[in-house]
């Protein structure tokens, strides 16, 4: 596990990403100045919250399938977050014990809990690595991740809740494109994204909220979405709001309170 950013001092003088989304989720990982963001986004969108749970719900049921159903035993997460239970590979190697996890994401505050992310099973590994999605070279040559991933072997590449981060001036499809190449056949790529399709006003206020407290994002459509899986096979049922992609129970929630485009693809 890196090291480095041990000695940074973690930045609780304006909002981050992480936190903010800590706090959606139920969690006590934040600082006053993510609640109060949270709070502001949740005033202009009340179905956050239901968001933040229907991505985690959409992520425990893409590992289990790819796990169950395609033989994958191996995750590259990015944009980890703060550790919430259960975590990826909990839910993997709760289907496959063998399971191997190697999470990334750039902030120190994650770093500082990642320890809860160590707790693999015996069979299975699990590492961290601090990294940055904008810099996907830099990520696919971390030591850490050659210890615990095989890229001979098909992996499944996970961005929950992370691309909308990444501006179209920061090339999201390019880096999207450049993780899945040194992958082989038989990989996946398991995406969740905010959309503004449902409530496109709603969705330019919560804009304005994160540009204005300094974190960049750009909420997309479902085709844009959908040009995150080109070159893979969809699996059913497609690009779907994110309660509906293979629920386990009948959707109570409305598409606009999930305004969450979610989908898994198989690289030929």
């Amino acid at each position: 596990m890196t090291n480095s950013p041990a000695a940074r001092d973690i930045d609780t003088s304006r909002p981050h990403s992480a936190r903010m989304y800590d706090y959606y989720l139920g969690g006590k990982d934040h600082f006053d100045v993510d609640k109060v963001a949270a709070e502001t986004v949740a005033s202009a969108y009340p179905g956050i919250f239901v968001c933040a749970r229907e991505n985690r719900a959409f992520m425990h049921r893409a590992t289990r399938v790819l796990a169950r159903e395609h033989g994958i035993r191996q995750w590259l997460d990015i944009g980890t977050g703060i550790p919430t239970e259960p975590n990826l590979h909990q839910v993997a190697q709760s289907v496959v014990a063998e399971a191997r996890v190697v999470y990334a994401d750039n902030d120190p505050l994650v770093l500082k809990y990642a320890e809860r992310l160590m707790r693999s099973t015996t069979e299975g590994r699990t590492t961290y690595i601090e990294a940055d999605v904008n810099d996907p070279q830099s990520l696919l040559d971390a030591p850490e991740l050659a210890e615990v991933l095989d890229l001979g072997r098909p992996v499944a590449l996970s961005l929950n809740a992370l691309m909308h981060f990444v501006t179209d001036a920061q090339d999201p499809y390019g880096i999207v494109s450049r993780l899945l190449d040194v992958l082989p056949s038989g990989s996946a790529l398991a995406l969740s994204h905010c959309t503004p399709d449902f409530d496109p006003s709603t969705w330019q206020k919560v804009t304005d909220i994160y540009n204005n407290a300094g974190t960049p994002v750009q909420f997309r459509s479902r085709a844009d979405v959908t040009r995150f899986f080109d070159g893979l096979e969809l699996l059913d049922p497609g690009v779907s709001v994110g309660h509906r992609w293979r629920p386990d129970t009948e959707p109570s929630a409305t598409d606009a309170e999930v305004s969450l485009w979610t989908g898994v693809g198989i690289k030929p």
